[in-house]
Order: C-alpha cells, then structure tokens, then sequence
C-alpha cells in the first residue's frame, strides 16, 4: 500500500470480522495497516462472532456515540443441553442436560416471550466493567459480583431452522444485549440449558455486512481502494447530528 494521506482516511469503514478476534484486535490491525492512529469501532463483537464491525477512521470517530446506539441485527445457532459459564462455546461447560422433546411451535412460543421491553444481567465474561475491572477479569480469578441489569428491547427473534439439540435463529435488538445470554436464559425456561454455538452480526442500524469487506483483504487493498470504500460522515449519521 503507497504512503496514505491521512487527512483523507476520514468515515464509516464496514469490516466483516472473522472469528477468533477481538473487536480491540481488529483496530489495532487497521491502524497499522492503514498508518492511522485515530481508528475506533461502533460496537463490541466477542471473540466467537463473525460479521459487521463498524469502523471509525479519523474525524469519524465523533459520531461514535450515535453509531453505537443503533438497533442490531444477528443470526445465530444454540445448541441446547450444555451450560458454560460465558453462555457461549467459548466458555467451559459448567452442566450437561437432556434436551426434551420440544416441538417447533414450542419452542417458537418460548421464543415469543423474550421479545419487548426488559431487564438484562450482564454475564461476568463480558467487558463491562466493575470500578474500572472488566468483569471477565475478575471471572477469571473465579470472582463474581453483584451486576446492575440494564435496559435491552428485543425487536425481533425468529427461529430460521429446527435440528435439535441445536437450532438457528434471527434476533433484532438494542445495543448492548448479549445474545449470548438470551440463549442462556432460553435454555433456563426450557429446562435443559443451552449456550451460543455461533453468532453473526448481520446489520447495525442501516449498514449491512453484505456491503462490508473482508477484514483479510485489507492486506492487499491499496490506498485508493480503502478510500473508495470509506462512507462519509455525512452519510453515515442524519444531518441534525453533525
């Protein structure tokens, strides 16, 4: 890649995120890439996830605040019959279950009832942070701590395809919901337990991750390339918020 101009890397760039990866991680390989120290993300997605990571490169990141406060949009697979204790298939499997002879429409019911306005507790493996400590720090050491629940809604939570133990679906919600504690939860009402098998990120707000690039191919993308891809600003957020 020729030497950027940095004075024009500045908007919204859409990454797909490969598993394995942190959202930190991820700046931290554009910003060496790109030769560009102001580089920030519009929300976390845990190591497990694939999909859309909304990038801020330079001036951008001002509009961080309205960017990371837009609805999201995933599709998933739970497998039911184990719990771990990060809710998803990263974490070690606390307990094992049989998983009852649920039906579809069963389960679509359950679905149903986590849909609206309520009150989420934060896992402890998660980045929230307790007195400046990220809760899965203190996980770590085999701690846990009192967790304030927040405010989530649920728009949306469609089951896609039913092959038990494991099932996938589609959930619209607000930021900041652990879809890998809705399937935690669901498990819990089912009886039998289940953790997050796999989740992807498929929209945030009006981005979609069919428009997004694939973080590898930052590799070979020359300086012109990245720009070409850049939204900008004023595209990216209405005009009453610049």
């Amino acid at each position: 890649m020729s030497a950027p101009d940095i004075h024009q890397l500045e908007g919204v760039l859409l990454v797909d995120k490969p598993p394995g990866l942190t959202s930190h991680d991820v700046v931290a390989r554009l910003r060496h890439r790109l030769r560009i120290r102001q580089i920030g993300h519009a929300g976390t997605l845990d190591p497990l996830a694939t999909g859309l990571l909304v990038i801020l490169v330079g001036r951008a990141t001002k509009i961080s605040q309205y960017l990371m406060s837009l609805d999201k949009e995933y599709e998933g697979t739970m497998e039911f019959g184990k719990v771990t204790d990060s809710h998803d298939a990263d974490g070690e499997v606390l307990e094992t279950h049989p998983v009852p002879a649920i039906t579809e429409a069963e389960l679509r019911t359950v679905m149903q009832g986590f849909l609206g306005d309520q009150y989420q507790t934060p896992p402890m493996f998660s980045a929230k942070k307790i007195k400046g400590v990220p809760l899965y720090k203190l996980a770590r050491k085999g701690q846990e701590v009192e967790r304030e629940p927040r405010f989530i809604h649920v728009h949306a939570f469609d089951l896609l395809t039913f092959t038990l133990p494991t099932v996938t679906f589609r959930l619209k919600c607000t930021k900041g919901t652990y879809v890998r504690t809705i399937a935690h939860d669901l498990g819990r009402k089912l009886g039998c337990g289940a953790m997050l098998a796999a989740l992807r990120r498929t929209g945030s707000g009006q981005f979609r991750v069919t428009d997004s690039t694939a973080l590898a191919d930052f590799d070979t993308l020359s300086h012109a390339e990245v720009r070409r891809r850049l939204i900008p600003v004023y595209q990216a957020v209405p005009s009453h918020v610049l």
